[in-house]
């Protein structure tokens, strides 16, 4: 019996979190993107692409990954950046990381909110921590009667 790789045990939890699809275009962030995207590809998300091959950004992807393990969250800003056109209105976001103290993780929700999401949900995991978040455009303002 071989024992699972990391990458192997952070997909259930994201996916579970993010509530994805096989019929969604899913975009995978970080270190280890190309193994996490063959290991979504092996289960049918075969619209799943990683950063370095996801074409060009025209808000085609409605699931965003993103395993942040190992780095800072400085570094999260310019990667969000990046993302934000490759997202659409509606987009889902799911940020993997290592365990965090509480001050880092509020510290990645407020660079989440800044982004224009709205953080759903939070968990934690014997391997991490994840966020999820969906884009704000997602829940329209209700207009006064």
């Amino acid at each position: 019996m071989s024992i699972p790789h990391i990458s192997d045990r952070i997909i259930d939890p994201m996916m579970a979190l993010a509530g994805c699809s096989t019929r969604q275009r899913i975009v995978v962030v970080g270190a280890k993107s190309m193994d996490l995207m063959m290991e979504l590809q092996r289960r049918g998300y075969l619209l799943a692409a990683a950063a370095g091959n996801c074409g060009r950004p025209a808000g085609q992807y409605e699931v965003a990954l993103v395993d942040w393990r190992r780095r800072t969250l400085g570094e999260l800003e310019a990667t969000m950046e990046w993302l934000d056109d490759f997202l659409s209105l509606r987009a889902v976001l799911v940020i993997w990381l290592d365990a965090q103290k509480p001050a880092a993780k509020e510290t990645l929700r407020a660079a989440v909110t800044k982004r224009g999401f709205v953080v759903l949900q939070g968990a934690e995991h014997p391997c991490g921590c994840a966020l999820l978040a969906r884009r704000s455009q997602a829940y329209p303002l209700q207009k006064a009667a």
